[in-house]
């Protein structure tokens, strides 16, 4: 097995908490700020800011839009063990 970003992680994390955390981490990796992603894949600030904090879920659409703004495929957004590989820019 690879290393991960989120090795240790337990069985049973929602899709919703597991997109939050990978969207968070690789914004930060990538050096974005949540206005800065928001405006590159044409949504509200708040609208990033409440993905992170997994308060909504996103369409299929939006995922692909915001997976392409930050530079990997969209299933990354929802792995449960993310790549280190992923979090370089």
């Amino acid at each position: 097995m690879g290393k991960s970003a989120a090795s240790g992680l337990m069985f049973g994390m929602s899709s919703r908490t597991i997109l939050a955390r990978n969207l968070r981490l690789l914004r930060v990796a990538r050096g974005l700020s949540q206005e800065a992603l928001a405006d590159c894949a044409s949504i509200a600030r708040s609208y990033v800011s409440a993905l992170e904090r997994g308060r909504y879920s996103a369409s299929v659409d939006r995922l692909d839009k915001l997976a392409a703004e930050l530079g990997v495929e969209t299933h990354v957004l929802l792995m449960k063990d993310l790549p280190m590989e992923a979090l370089k820019s």
